[in-house]
């Protein structure tokens, strides 16, 4: 094996398995020389087995290839690893809406993002971490922008992209309760009636909303945002979908907050769902290293 090419254990959503550019792609750098090992994952869990396979073989790279649920999972398992052995996180975006990908602008074109995150530049980013056992590298949306999120159909999700969880939303609007809580952080406290919670350490969720359109993945803060319940419907959605100025967005830039409810709350973690009644949620400074372009815009 070539000491000067970088080792790479490649992390492939089961349902990518038939992704012929990917396999080329892989079976052209193995080629030029490279050892890129393939896993598949089929079930939650497989992904955390083979990051704790990639520290055993040593591996330069783990790459996500997949949604952001792939990429979570796999950015979640890398968290947990001593910091010494800890591979670089690469991504190659093969979901439906990519939103993390898309907004630290890696390519989707699969030979560029697998070039990328196999050779690119490696940056320290934050990941957040909720409640000491879980994590999210992207954002975690609470209330009415989780019932959009975990609920539209896969058919809907798969023919319209990210403008599916718009129309979901207008079709379900029956759905639209407030969730009262408190949110708690330094300097900071707000309580009442929410529709909707976002906590970015990216920018965007729900297939291209930029809900926390100010949010750093390396400025060690969480962007909180919070859409008050005191709103009519359109211009609730005309604010959440267009982020313009509304008395009723309550947003605060913290290390750390806390959220306290009478009921449970369901918070979507990238895609894993979380209920609880009381969240904290702090952010890991510079917790993992990935491969990002040059350009990417969530970069102080």
């Amino acid at each position: 094996m070539s000491q000067h090419h970088p080792v790479s254990l490649l992390i492939l959503k089961g349902k990518n398995t038939d992704n012929d550019v990917l396999r080329s792609a892989v079976q052209e750098y193995i080629k030029a020389g490279f050892t890129l090992h393939v896993r598949v994952t089929w079930e939650h869990g497989d992904a955390k087995r083979y990051v704790e396979e990639a520290v055993q073989l040593t591996v330069d790279n783990v790459i996500a290839a997949g949604g952001d649920g792939t990429i979570n999972e796999v950015a979640s398992a890398l968290v947990q690893c001593v910091p010494a052995q800890r591979p670089t996180l690469g991504i190659i975006p093969l979901g439906t809406a990519n939103d993390f990908a898309t907004s630290c602008q890696i390519p989707l074109d699969v030979e560029h993002a697998l070039a990328l995150a196999v050779k690119g530049h490696a940056t320290p980013v934050d990941v957040a971490c909720v409640n000491d056992s879980h994590y999210f590298i992207n954002m975690a949306t609470g209330g009415f922008a989780t019932r959009i999120t975990t609920e539209t159909p896969s058919k809907m999700k798969s023919a319209l992209g990210g403008a599916s969880y718009v129309l979901h939303a207008l079709l379900r609007m029956d759905m639209l309760t407030a969730e009262r809580c408190e949110i708690r952080g330094p300097d900071f406290q707000w309580s009442g009636d929410t529709l909707v919670i976002a906590i970015g350490n990216g920018r965007q969720a729900g297939g291209g909303q930029p809900l926390c359109p100010e949010a750093l993945i390396n400025d060690g803060q969480l962007q909180l945002r919070v859409l008050s319940a005191q709103e009519l419907l359109p211009n609730m959605l005309q604010a959440l979908f267009t982020g313009s100025e509304n008395p009723n967005v309550i947003a605060a830039t913290l290390p750390w907050l806390e959220i306290v409810a009478p009921d449970d709350i369901t918070f979507n973690l990238d895609g894993e769902p979380l209920s609880a009644n009381r969240f904290r949620i702090d952010i890991v400074p510079a917790a993992l290293s990935c491969r990002l372009p040059p350009q990417c815009p969530l970069l102080v």
